[in-house]
């Protein structure tokens, strides 16, 4: 696989790949993943990355199907009750 370099500083080295992905390596000619070389990326203008989902949206999610499901059990629960009261 062929890497052309595209930007070389004393901290990284960034090449673009043949599939037209991006690898970075470090001073010491070791790979940079994950985060580090998405910062990498994004401070270069090379990629552009979409804001992560808000975790409220998702809490709010989980709420609203908590709430739901514990309304289903009272909604349950309510005829039992009513029944028990006619036996008596």
């Amino acid at each position: 696989m062929a890497m052309k370099l595209v930007k070389k500083t004393a901290e990284y080295s960034i090449f673009k790949r043949s599939d037209e992905r991006y690898a970075v390596k470090d001073a010491d000619k070791n790979p940079v993943n994950g985060e580090e070389k998405v910062k990498i990326l994004l401070a270069e203008d090379l990629i552009k990355a979409a804001a992560p989902a808000e975790p409220v949206a998702e809490e709010a999610a989980e709420e609203e199907s908590t709430e739901a499901a514990a309304e289903e059990a009272a909604a349950a629960e309510e005829p039992a009750e009513e029944e028990a009261a006619k036996d008596e």
